[in-house]
């Protein structure tokens, strides 16, 4: 016996497997008596059930004795592929990918899955199947039932067709499982050559269940397939091999990745002081910047990441312009000291600080002001389309970002002290670094009133 370091025991394996057909002409409906299907079809084959069998059982036929039938929603062009796609929207916690011929979700039970798992074969016109609305219960009913009727005790592993990310074609994984394990953890163990293991776990169940489908195909009435010899160990759960959603490097993919991409951007005004940016992180920000559209095939950003030095005499000399400008403007000093202090909470604690510029001497000359303002303004605009870059890929990096004003008011000042010509026009201040604390998610942005037809 091996015991990894959670303390679960596991034997290991006989090094002979048996995968057994158990095929059925029944057709299986709403309160049909599921154990009894599986012991009929055994029956059948000639086979007689021993302790530590495993019997594989296709979802789809849990779901139908289950009832979990429901009606389509309408479409319009009476497409029944666009009504799964909206049905499995529906079902959704959220959307994974949204494509042209597949919407992929994650379900309520943690499952990423094309249309929802959702199956609108085999079943009555206009009605489509869900998946079991909690594999593992169903899987525990099924095992106790059968344990009582036969005397011994079996696995069940509920199974499903999924496709594979990085991979072509479609496997058999378990969604629920009872009495057998679902994860062989090897971690703490050695390799042939002493090495330790560190990341090994190796996802049983979801083998066992893809063994299955190799006995099997979606039009041969097999729901059930028999595993004889798997290693033994202490039971496990479907939702164990469930990844948490903290864990997922791909919690988004398709044109839904990209929009989620831009509305993870927040503005982040606290950071974390003991965490340094990324030089790589930073980098990949400003590149990104650098593929904004612009005029006149130019590149017309500049981004100046200030030194701590530098940071002090910059921040201190447009301290001193605000103020005189808004002891001018009337405001009280009480008021013009609580509004400096706002932006000093930002701007001299963050970790990094950048300050993205425009240069206009890419810019058309005309010898009126009506188009030579619209001349910069083009610029500018392209400025804009940069930070917006810039934010982005920072946060899909997992770093925050507050665009602040500041130096858009005290340009000469700004020229001043940076040691800059006048072409240089500043797009405010960039304060970056990891957030304090993780930002609230975004509500859904309402866009009426904003896209206007004349």
């Amino acid at each position: 016996m091996t015991r990894p370091p959670n303390g679960v025991p596991i034997s290991p394996a006989t090094g002979h497997l048996e995968v057994l057909a158990l095929p059925t002409t029944h057709r299986f409906a709403a309160g049909d008596d599921l154990a009894a299907g599986i012991v009929a079809a055994a029956d059948l084959a000639g086979i007689t059930f021993a302790a530590g069998d495993v019997v594989c059982v296709a979802s789809k036929v849990v779901s139908l004795v289950e009832g979990a039938t429901v009606v389509l929603p309408p479409d319009a062009s009476g497409d029944t592929r666009a009504a799964q796609r909206a049905l499995a929207r529906q079902q959704a916690s959220a959307v994974v990918a949204d494509a042209p011929q597949v919407v992929v979700t994650r379900t309520p039970h943690g499952f990423v899955t094309a249309n929802g798992g959702i199956d609108a074969s085999n079943v009555a016109g206009g009605q489509a199947l869900l998946l079991p609305d909690d594999p593992d219960a169903s899987a525990t009913r099924l095992q106790q039932t059968l344990a009582d009727r036969l005397g011994v005790d079996l696995g069940i592993i509920i199974t499903d067709t999924f496709g594979r990310p990085w991979r072509l074609g479609q496997t058999e994984v378990a969604l629920g499982v009872a009495g057998t394990p679902a994860l062989r953890d090897e971690r703490g163990g050695v390799d042939l050559d002493g090495r330790a293991l560190e990341v090994t776990e190796a996802a049983v169940a979801d083998e066992a269940a893809a063994a299955a489908d190799l006995v099997r195909t979606k039009a041969s009435g097999t729901p059930f397939v028999l595993l004889r010899g798997l290693a033994a160990g202490t039971p496990g759960t479907g939702a164990d091999l469930v990844r948490d959603l903290a864990e997922d490097l791909f919690p988004a993919g398709g044109p839904t990745a990209a929009e989620r991409a831009v509305s993870r951007r927040r503005t982040i005004r606290r950071f974390d002081p003991e965490r340094a940016v990324p030089p790589a992180a930073l980098e990949a920000a400003v590149r990104a910047a650098a593929t904004a559209a612009a005029p006149h095939h130019t590149r017309p950003w500049r981004f100046i990441r200030l030194t701590d030095a530098t940071r002090t005499r910059l921040l201190d000399a447009m301290a001193q312009r605000w103020r005189a400008d808004l002891a001018a403007d009337g405001v009280d000093p009480d008021v013009i000291e609580r509004r400096l202090d706002g932006s000093d909470r930002v701007l001299r604690d963050a970790p990094e600080l950048l300050v993205p510029f425009v240069v206009l001497d890419g810019a058309h000359h005309y010898p009126d002001e009506r188009r030579t303002t619209a001349e910069r303004d083009l610029f500018m605009l392209s400025g804009g389309a940069a930070l917006a870059n810039l934010q982005i890929v920072l946060a899909a990096h997992g770093l925050g970002a507050a665009w602040m004003s500041s130096t858009a008011f005290c340009a000469p000042t700004v020229r001043e002290v940076l040691d800059l010509d006048a072409p240089y026009q500043p797009l405010g201040t960039v304060a970056i670094g990891w957030p304090a604390a993780p930002p609230a998610p975004r509500e859904p942005v309402e866009i009426d009133g904003l896209l206007l037809e004349r």
